[in-house]
């Protein structure tokens, strides 16, 4: 998850994941056959070299409320290479919330190039998203320059002065919007892929519609009983992690002897207060003055850690920090609060969503059990912008079993939804199998053999997957100086 304000509140919570709400009982339309395929134009956009195929859906804007008009989802179909072949499209759902399906086009060419053979790949810009009505605030730049008060400050105002029904922008009405789509584009059953917060969304789905889905992959697994903000435990044993396997690491340890003490005494002098800093500023190159805040730090470590790659920096930018040379540290967190970044995730409507159906369930002992500190700022600022949405919260009843064939991969060192989250979700699927790749983070299906692996189990979805090719994929070597990575 990640605008301007992203990178400073919720950089803790990037393309990130979720509670999995259940999507409420299935909607008279669950049971009804698919319709005639909805007229579709020839389109080309970002992230894909071919032509691809763009549909507009409309959808009730609130189910709730026939009267209150309809928005328009942007749906994108990338056909299979071989026509004909396959009538079980792949619905793509991606990750937040507040990610768009258009966001992660470019996964065309890798995650799924093998299984485009012959299924149709469709994704779904889902409501509040993308080009299916985006709702987000702009960034500026002085915006990495202002503090988490004034930034605050600016995302209420931006909440307010949006005319948007926040209540409308579920889980829930989601997962209806996918059964709109999947009928305008006159399929029978689909597959579904779903990625960090998609999982979410997936397992919502297949509740509600169990009829129309053929089989699932979900990559980063959101549990049912997950809450987003409250995600400090998983974030500091991926962070325990990295200095464990620096620890091994003959050359690793021997550069960062004392890692964890720089690391806690780098985060001890922030929380009295911040440290100044002057530095260039890399895209202007002009000297820039500001206040680096323990809120900034440990969110820039928590994004770090979504990718084992980036994560074998780590000790190399904290040491040099410890050491008065904050470069490396602020071009890496300039790095994650990029302008382009924009384009990729709604900031309101990942506020929406977490604001109905997981501030809820922040109970005191939730987050007295929830120990560590990167995600604190995020777990104590989420709760006072839920108040300025004034959304009411999202029911929740107990996930109904999932009886599809399911495909679970999980990253060991994902620090959001790491595999214990699955194995929790895979207590209500019955038929579902679990990978956890040992050098993974937050996403795996791009990594090695996955390609394959997922045609292989889209194809037959019943049978037991070998995936000891997993085991492959190195462990990523530790970054030592300013050079990069060691060889």
């Amino acid at each position: 998850m990640y605008p301007v304000f992203r990178a400073a509140l919720l950089r803790a919570a990037l393309p990130l994941l979720v509670a999995a709400g259940p999507a409420g009982a299935a909607a008279p339309e669950s049971s009804a056959p698919a319709s005639p395929p909805a007229a579709a134009r020839s389109c080309h956009l970002p992230g894909s070299v071919d032509a691809l195929r763009c549909v507009s859906v409309p959808v009730p804007l609130d189910y709730a409320e026939p009267r209150a008009g309809t928005l328009k989802l942007h749906v994108t179909v990338a056909p299979a290479f071989r026509q004909g072949t396959r009538g079980d499209p792949l619905f793509v759902l991606a990750g937040g919330p507040g990610q768009a399906g258009t966001d992660v086009l470019s996964m065309l060419n890798t995650a799924f190039h093998r299984v485009r053979a012959t299924r149709d790949i469709v994704f779904i810009d889902q409501r509040g998203t993308g080009l299916s009505g985006k709702l987000d605030c702009k960034s500026k730049p002085e915006h990495e320059r202002m503090s988490e008060q004034e930034l605050e400050a600016e995302l209420r105002a931006c909440i307010t002065g949006t005319r948007a029904r926040y209540a409308a922008y579920t889980t829930a009405a989601s997962a209806r919007d996918i059964e709109q789509v999947r009928r305008a584009l006159g399929y029978r059953q689909v597959n579904l892929w779903g990625g960090s917060y998609g999982t979410r969304l997936g397992q919502a789905y297949a509740r509600a519609y169990p009829a129309s889905v053929r089989s699932l992959v979900l990559d980063g697994v959101a549990a049912p009983d997950q809450v987003i903000p409250a995600g400090a435990r998983d974030a500091q044993a991926a962070l325990d992690a990295v200095f464990a396997q620096c620890a091994r690491d003959a050359a690793c340890n021997k550069a960062f002897p004392a890692l964890r003490a720089e690391f806690d005494a780098l985060v001890a002098r922030l929380e009295r207060g911040g440290i100044p800093l002057s530095l260039p500023d890399p895209r202007t190159a002009q000297p820039v003055s500001f206040t680096l805040t323990a809120g900034r730090f440990l969110g820039t470590v928590h994004n770090i850690l979504y990718a084992p790659a980036d994560a074998r920096r780590l000790p190399f930018l904290i040491h040099s920090a410890s050491q008065g040379r904050w470069g490396p540290f602020i071009a890496r967190q300039n790095l994650s609060s990029d302008f382009g970044l924009d384009a990729d995730m709604s900031m309101l409507l990942y506020l929406a969503v977490v604001c109905a159906e997981d501030v809820p369930r922040m109970t005191p002992a939730l987050l007295a059990q929830d120990t560590g500190q990167l995600t604190k700022t995020l777990a104590d600022q989420i709760p006072g912008m839920c108040r300025t949405m004034n959304v009411p919260p999202a029911p929740a009843p107990a996930p109904a079993p999932i009886e599809a064939p399911a495909l679970l991969l999980s990253g060991a060192l994902d620090p959001v939804t790491p595999p214990h989250r699955a194995a929790s979700a895979a207590k209500r699927m019955p038929r579902a199998q679990q990978v956890v790749v040992a050098n993974a983070g937050h996403g795996v299906s791009q990594l090695g053999c996955a390609p394959r692996l997922l045609r292989e189990f889209l194809d037959r979805p019943q049978a037991r997957l070998d995936a000891a090719c997993m085991a492959e994929i190195p462990a990523p070597t530790f970054q030592l100086g300013s050079a990069g990575p060691q060889p």
